[in-house]
């Protein structure tokens, strides 16, 4: 059921009876006209935890061909923050983690709680989507704390969304609970009726089986690949010999980089690294069910004769590591296979199997949604650019951004974890043998500049003040920290340009 929100959507609006309302509407405006230019649609499947760097779209056959093959591939995408919570919060409203103020997943980390709600959610990209005449769904995760009793729990349905089918809380793949428009639904462990990718997918192709009439804006956020990685019963078979890769920084102590990195295990335990072999192969495996819903989306919009005035886009929060400086499974560090994510387009103007070059960031989705939408993204607050012009070659590449901000407030307990208790209090995410993913000043801000130079500055907020810095020409996968070797002049360059990408907001940040 796809019923539209009370006061939110179509019907019952000025008092009309819904189904004269929806009549009227669709007499006077006809399949497709929004009163002005006809606008594109927009297609979002945002998936949760998918890695590039690390062969995170091995498994999505149908997505490359489909998406890659008929549309463009962006090689250099990045999160800005490699989190869930706040990265999902760039990806709405276009900004910064120091301009959303969303620090990581918990309620006290300002994820969706009250003052996202109040101060954050009326600038997100749904809502100046919804006013330009575009009916919204939404489908999947939202924010980590979505549904949380002290969030408003399921009644709160956020601002911008005519259709709403929100995760309670974090990934899920059976017994979950969804709002359906602020209403409760919840979902047991049966396949058919209750993995929650395919239902996704089912709800998806509904709402574009009832669509009153374009412009529409639909994203599906599926719980794959994050844990607790259930593959459908169809998948679990596949992929029994695959490994995570050996190559690169796999199973390589951090000599010089944060003690929080020096510190995990090398060479790592056979139980860890059967461990993480595990998880990647499972990690793809519930990647499948997307790459169905890559496919299925696609031809659903196809025969609707949806798909020529469609822009859809494929993309992650973030990035993963499996044993990468023999930390075992998880994300949360400033390195490439943690920020860097997939990123494919397909659409009107949009030339196929093309790669771009240019860095894109999590924080451009939202204004290149507005653009498409006819809204001028320079006239709001958000630090992100449209790289529509880039899709559809309206833009000189020379004029694209170099540098950009990576940053991450680092989480620990304030009692020692009992995974890890010889390290005392201050770090999280441990694992029995004493490796830890996050701490308090696990606390970071970096710039990534791909240029001429391909560099990355960090900078760590703690007692060390301690300075991580990689040419990623020389040293691709970041081996070598050169802060004490390379000319002191560069570190002066790249702290001066940390200090003003900290401090930027909307405009400032786009320059």
């Amino acid at each position: 059921m796809l019923p539209t929100r009370p006061g939110r959507g179509l019907v019952g609006r000025e008092g009309l009876p819904g189904a004269l309302l929806l009549l009227l509407l669709f007499l006077s405006a006809g399949r497709g006209d929004t009163g002005g230019a006809k606008k594109a649609n927009i297609v979002l499947i945002l998936t949760d935890d998918q890695d590039l760097v690390l062969g995170g779209m091995g498994p999505m056959k149908k997505t490359q061909v489909l998406m890659g093959h008929f549309g463009a591939t962006f090689a250099n995408a990045f999160a800005v923050t490699p989190l869930c919570c706040p990265s999902r919060s760039s990806i709405l409203t276009g900004l910064y983690p120091h301009n959303h103020l969303v620090r990581n997943n918990s309620l006290e980390g300002n994820c969706s709680n009250a003052a996202w709600q109040k101060f954050q959610e009326p600038l997100t990209y749904p809502v100046y989507l919804q006013k330009q005449g575009y009916q919204t769904f939404y489908a999947g995760k939202y924010l980590n704390q979505y549904g949380h009793p002290q969030a408003g729990g399921v009644q709160h349905v956020p601002m911008g969304w005519t259709y709403w089918l929100g995760l309670v809380g974090n990934s899920k793949y059976y017994n979950y609970t969804l709002s359906l428009n602020g209403h409760e639904e919840k979902h047991g462990d049966h396949y058919e009726a209750d993995y929650l990718t395919d239902l996704l997918t089912n709800r998806s192709l509904e709402f574009l089986r009832k669509l009153l009439r374009p412009p529409f804006l639909m994203v599906l956020a599926p719980p794959a690949a994050h844990s607790p990685w259930t593959a459908a019963p169809h998948y679990k078979s596949t992929y029994s010999t695959l490994k995570a890769p050996r190559n690169g920084s796999f199973n390589v102590h951090g000599k010089d980089k944060h003690w929080l990195i020096k510190q995990a295990k090398t060479p790592m335990s056979n139980s860890s690294i059967q461990f993480l072999d595990h998880v990647y192969r499972a990690r793809w495996q519930t990647l499948l069910s997307v790459d169905d819903m890559v496919q299925k989306v696609l031809d659903q919009l196809k025969s609707l004769k949806l798909l020529d005035s469609t822009y859809v886009f494929y993309t992650s929060d973030h990035g993963y590591h499996t044993g990468q400086f023999s930390l075992p499974v998880d994300k949360r560090q400033l390195y490439e296979f943690d920020i860097r994510v997939p990123l494919l387009v397909r659409g009107p103007g949009v030339k196929g199997n093309k790669t771009y070059l240019e860095p894109i960031l999590n924080i451009d989705l939202a204004p290149t949604f507005l653009d498409i939408a006819g809204v001028n993204a320079s006239q709001t607050n958000m630090d992100g650019v449209s790289f529509l012009p880039l899709l559809v070659n309206k833009v000189q590449k020379s004029a694209w951004r170099s540098d950009f901000l990576v940053q991450y407030t680092g989480e620990g307990y304030t009692t020692r974890d009992p995974k890890c208790p010889k390290l005392g209090p201050g770090v999280s995410q441990c694992f029995p043998d004493c490796v830890c993913e996050d701490a308090f000043n696990n606390t970071y801000a970096c710039v990534r500049t791909l240029s001429a130079a391909n560099m990355q500055y960090c900078e760590f907020a703690d007692k060390e003040n301690f300075v991580e810095v990689y040419n990623l020409t020389a040293d691709p996968h970041q081996l070598s920290n050169i802060a004490k070797s390379v000319d002191p002049s560069l570190l002066v360059q790249m702290n001066q340009k940390l200090i003003k990408l900290q401090a930027c907001s909307g405009a400032g940040c786009r320059s």
